[in-house]
């Protein structure tokens, strides 16, 4: 199996589980190894106060990214601390896409930058994630 194969094969084991990313309406657009993307519609649900896209929407959908991005290597691994900057507002009928690129994998150690833009490719937010790989496998070993 390629690396690439393998974290598609972890990002459907990770998704049939997902009930969260789903819930929000984000849907699986790619992954590779140490890279993934995922998009969402942004509809009124996700609104705000001053109808525009949620900051907390956004996030989720840059963690969600990140979270594919980093479990690609059927290393079972967590957020251990993330920081977003907002850039630009999303409205209503926006399509968001997040797109999570690998910067660094050292040890147990990860660090994955997500940029969020919408369809007209304007950026919206930069998110950093580190990530931290524990004592676990996204699929389980398989038994002869």
């Amino acid at each position: 199996m390629t690396p690439d194969e393998l974290a598609e094969s972890c990002a459907n084991a990770m998704w049939a589980k997902d009930a969260a990313s789903k819930w929000i309406g984000m849907e699986r657009v790619s992954t590779r190894a140490g890279r993934a993307e995922i998009a969402l519609e942004i509809t009124e649900k996700h609104t705000n106060g001053h109808g525009t896209c949620h900051g907390g929407v956004i996030f989720a959908l840059a963690d969600s990214a990140f979270a594919f991005a980093c479990n690609s290597r059927n290393q079972a691994t967590v957020s251990q601390h993330n920081i977003i900057t907002y850039i630009s507002p999303a409205r209503i009928d926006d399509r968001l896409s997040a797109v999570a690129s690998e910067t660094s994998l050292t040890g147990r150690n990860g660090i994955y930058d997500v940029r969020v833009t919408n369809q007209n490719n304007d950026l919206i937010a930069e998110f950093r994630g580190f990530s931290r790989a524990i004592n676990a496998r996204v699929i389980p070993k398989e038994t002869p």
